[in-house]
C-alpha cells in the first residue's frame, strides 16, 4: 500500500508540483503500521496468530503464564491444582535447563507448555530467520527430550512478530499463540490494577497473559480464580478453546 501511494505520487510529481512533505508523510505512516503490526501480535500481520476464539459464546477462557519455569512457578501451581485449574505455560528453553523439576512438575500436573523461545532476547525482534528459528528448534528439543512433548505452540518473546519470525516458521507446523487479555504484571506495581485490568477486558473465548515469575502474580492469580468462579467462568485449556492441538502426535 505504502509503495503504491509513494509511485502515485512520484507519477503526479512529473506532471505537477507535489510537495516533499508528502512522501514524507506516507513513509512515516508505513513506519508507523510496521511498528504497530509488529508489537500488536493480535493483529497477525507478519505471521497467522491465535489470540482468542471469537466463536466462543459459553464463559470459557485459557490462562497462560510466560517466562517459567521458575520457584515461583511451584506456588502458581499450588493454586492452580488446589482450584482445579488447568492452564498453559510458555517455558523458555534457559529457564527449562535451569530448572528441570519445576518444569517436570508443570507437565506431571496435566498443564501444557509451550515454547517461548531459548533466551528470550530483548533484540528477539532484531533477530535474523536463522537465529529466531534456532531459538525455536533449540527449546523444542529441549521440551522434547525432558518431556517427550513436540510442541507446537510458539508465544514470541514480548509477542513480537516480524517478517524473519515469518520466515523461521515457515513450511513448519508451529502455531504463534498470542493472547487478548494482558494482565500487564510484570510492569504493573498494584495487584488491584492488574486484577481490575484482566476483569475489564474478560469476555468469553479469551486468552489471559500472565508471568509465573513474581509474588504479585500468584497473589493477583489467587483472587482471580476466585472472581472466575463466582462469575460462573470456565477454564479450559488453550488447545481445547481454540480447537487445536498443542502437541505433534
Amino acid at each position: 500500500m505504502c509503495a503504491s501511494l509513494l509511485a502515485l505520487l512520484s507519477v503526479f510529481s512529473f506532471f505537477s508540483e507535489v510537495n516533499w512533505w508528502l512522501f514524507l508523510v506516507v513513509v512515516l505512516l508505513w513506519l508507523g503500521f510496521i511498528a504497530w503490526g509488529s508489537f500488536d501480535i493480535r493483529l497477525g500481520y507478519f505471521v497467522k496468530t491465535y489470540c482468542n476464539n471469537p466463536l466462543e459464546k459459553q464463559k470459557k477462557v485459557a490462562l497462560t503464564f510466560d517466562d517459567g519455569p521458575h520457584p515461583m512457578t511451584e506456588k502458581i501451581l499450588d493454586l492452580l491444582q488446589q482450584s482445579g485449574v488447568k492452564a498453559t505455560f510458555f517455558c523458555i528453553g534457559s529457564q527449562i535447563e535451569k530448572y528441570p523439576e519445576i518444569f517436570r512438575r508443570i507437565i506431571r500436573e496435566g498443564h501444557l507448555v509451550g515454547n517461548h523461545s531459548y533466551s528470550h532476547t530483548t533484540s528477539f525482534g532484531f533477530l535474523s530467520a536463522d537465529e529466531v528459528e534456532d531459538e525455536i528448534s533449540k527449546t523444542n528439543a529441549i521440551i522434547e527430550k525432558i518431556s517427550g512433548k513436540k510442541v507446537l505452540f510458539f508465544r514470541p518473546p514480548f509477542g513480537v512478530t516480524t517478517p524473519n519470525l515469518s520466515r523461521a516458521v515457515h513450511g513448519q507446523k508451529s502455531k504463534i499463540i498470542g493472547w487478548n487479555i494482558r494482565s500487564l504484571d510484570t510492569v504493573t506495581e498494584d495487584e488491584n490494577q492488574i486484577l481490575s485490568r484482566i476483569k475489564k477486558k474478560l469476555v468469553p473465548g479469551g486468552i489471559i497473559l500472565m508471568h509465573d515469575t513474581s509474588q504479585k502474580s500468584v497473589n493477583v492469580l489467587e483472587r482471580l480464580l476466585l472472581f472466575l468462579q463466582l462469575e460462573n467462568y470456565g477454564v479450559i485449556s488453550t488447545e481445547q478453546l481454540l480447537k487445536t492441538p498443542a502437541y505433534e502426535d
